[in-house]
């Protein structure tokens, strides 16, 4: 099986697996127990605190270790709606933790931020909005992601931040498509950060918050990360993801990647002319495809067929379903539920070779064959 999923989720590196044994033979104590081996474990999390500190350019205090994601988002969501009054301002596609998250905490107080066709939050929208709003009732944040996770799309996650700091604004950046795949440096300027580590070649289970302030905690129990957070922090996990993220800043991701992305583009698009390229004119991920295929009867889903011709790629909505939406984020960006019912979402690392994605082009058009589309 050629793997083409991996901004659902990445396979544990090498590092990463290697870091993770070490630190469960290691670091066997519970941090927040009194003895050497629990100090040990405490003095071990500190480091990989002060190491993903130094990556994102923040304090080792702003950061907090959590379960993953999609935890990161709740408890920064609701420490948000506990905190701040106003309005929360959220892209039209941030991924479904946040928006539910939004929906739940901030029910009646919510405004979606809109995107352009290319899949672009509405810059100009937003700063004609803010300094409009910001005369009468201040928007408790503004949430914009740093990449889209369906189309790779990148987001002005910079020139948010700074028109946020401008208006004295907290700013909060989902990170989980970003970390891992492009420079971290920056991040830690934004008031509040969210990632996890099986993006990156991580493992599953494991994230973390970077917030300027202390937080109130989603989840009670124990006084772990100073309060901010109860539960026996996860020290495998923390230093297998710092093992990760190290591993993939040593590598050289974006002009050798970004070449091979718009060869496997131009030549699907050559040998398919009825493809279209999502965000094909947006700055976009290195890894990341998301294209509209060639219509067949929805019954016979492409993901389907590729996944019996040895391919693991993910697609932009379920039609195999009456019951099933199509995504959200592409009816943001004007697509028909027609079209975002025929999208595949195809999604590398750098691992991924040449060959591979010559192979996947092969078996796109076998599969169309096969499919009679």
């Amino acid at each position: 099986m050629i793997y083409f999923d991996h901004n659902a989720t990445s396979p544990l590196l090498p590092a990463a697996r290697d870091a993770w044994l070490d630190a469960s033979s290691r670091f066997i104590g519970n941090p927040s127990s009194p003895h050497r081996l629990g100090a040990r474990a405490e003095a071990a999390l500190a480091r990989a605190r002060e190491k993903l500190a130094l990556s994102l350019g923040c304090r080792p205090a702003e950061i907090v270790w959590t379960g993953g994601a999609t935890e990161s988002n709740n408890t920064i969501l609701a420490h948000l709606a506990a905190s701040r009054t106003g309005e929360a301002w959220i892209s039209a596609i941030e991924h479904p933790s946040v928006l539910q998250a939004a929906r739940r905490w901030f029910p009646g107080r919510l405004r979606l931020i809109p995107v352009t066709s290319q899949g672009v939050i509405d810059l100009v929208w937003l700063k004609r909005e803010l300094a409009t709003a910001m005369k009468t009732s201040q928007p408790a944040f503004v949430a914009v992601m740093a990449a889209n996770n369906e189309t790779g799309v990148i987001q002005p996650w910079q020139d948010v931040g700074a028109l946020c700091r401008a208006w004295s604004l907290p700013f909060f950046c989902d990170a989980s498509q970003w970390l891992g795949k492009m420079p971290a440096a920056g991040l830690g300027s934004c008031e509040f950060i969210s990632a996890c580590a099986h993006k990156f070649g991580g493992p599953q289970g494991v994230g973390f918050i970077k917030s300027t302030e202390p937080l109130l905690p989603l989840l009670l129990g124990g006084r772990q990360e100073d309060g901010s957070r109860a539960g026996t922090e996860n020290v495998a996990g923390v230093l297998a993801m710092i093992a990760a993220l190290e591993a993939r800043a040593g590598t050289d991701l974006l002009s050798a990647h970004l070449a091979q992305r718009a060869h496997f583009e131009a030549a699907l698009i050559a040998a398919m002319p009825d493809c279209e390229i999502v965000g094909n004119a947006s700055a976009r991920l290195w890894n990341t495809v998301c294209v509209i295929m060639p219509e067949i009867d929805c019954r016979q889903r492409w993901v389907v067929k590729l996944d019996k011709l040895g391919f693991a790629v993910s697609t932009g909505s379920a039609c195999a379903s009456g019951r099933e939406k199509p995504s959200y984020v592409l009816a943001a960006m004007g697509l028909t539920s027609e079209k975002a019912a025929r999208v595949l979402r195809l999604s590398s690392a750098p691992e991924t070779a040449p060959a591979d994605w010559l192979a996947l082009l092969d078996g796109l058009l076998c599969a169309r064959k096969e499919l009679g589309a």
